[in-house]
């Protein structure tokens, strides 16, 4: 039925842009990069990154004690 086969590409669509990640975008989306919260987005990975490291060493230097 056309109805469903615009439906279906719509979600497609919408999921596509907003929902699925591009390892070429960075693990980012597309609409993130287009609205300019690609840098944002970026940013609080790596500072919750450094932040899971800090906390690993800090646990294995406390178990090595």
């Amino acid at each position: 039925m056309p109805g469903e086969f615009e439906a279906r590409v719509a979600a497609f669509v919408e999921h596509y842009n907003h929902r699925r990640a591009h390892e070429s975008l960075g693990n980012l989306t597309p609409a993130d990069v287009y609205f300019g919260r690609g840098e944002g987005i970026l940013a609080e990975r790596e500072r919750i990154k450094r932040q899971t490291l800090m906390d690993r060493r800090l646990r294995h230097h406390a178990q090595a004690a």
